[in-house]
């Protein structure tokens, strides 16, 4: 059995031509992984961590909720009801780029569901940067925002009687969606 394999003859000039477009092309291709790896997100450092103070000013939440309270993390302390939760859940909602505390976008598509009159305010510093945030339940979106911070924001609409303000896993500090 013959086998034949047919190579195209180019012409000196366009021989060079197309090992040099090879050539750029294969370097084109091997540059974009070390480009995405330097795009990449970063970790938050433990340097970029000190400093993280937050004042939390929560209204029309509840009987038990509603204050001003203080909260340090990094290590965790101050006034809130819960800092090491709270701590905890801004730290998994903190990405290098993204901003923690970031308004619904406004041109979101959001369900037309009222979560009751909470509001809240964040003011401090989070990661090395500046924060002044407002939430409140006045829609879908507003209410996913809202709970994602759960138990940094209290647990909103709890039953009357249950204890607005303890460390115990059953708080309503807790996020409705963490396993008791």
């Amino acid at each position: 059995m013959i086998s034949l394999s047919v190579m195209p003859v180019l012409p000196r000039g366009a021989r060079a031509a197309a090992l040099a477009a090879a050539s750029v092309t294969l370097a084109a291709l091997t540059a974009v992984p070390a480009a995405t790896a330097a795009a990449a997100p970063t970790p938050v450092r433990p340097e970029d961590r000190a400093g993280d103070h937050l004042t939390l000013v929560v209204r029309h939440a509840g009987p038990g909720r509603d204050g001003r309270y203080e909260l340090f993390c990094h290590p965790e302390s101050g006034h809130h009801p819960d800092p090491a939760g709270a701590c905890r859940v801004l730290d998994a909602n903190t990405q290098w780029g993204r901003d923690t505390f970031a308004p619904v976008p406004p041109d979101s598509v959001c369900t037309m569901l009222y979560g009751g009159p909470a509001t809240a305010r964040v003011t401090g510093t989070w990661a090395g940067r500046p924060v002044d945030a407002r939430y409140d339940r006045g829609n879908g979106c507003e209410i996913a925002r809202w709970d994602r911070m759960v138990p940094f924001l209290p647990r909103a609409g709890a039953a009357p009687g249950t204890p607005s303000w303890t460390t115990s896993r059953t708080s309503p500090w807790q996020h409705p969606l963490q396993p008791a």
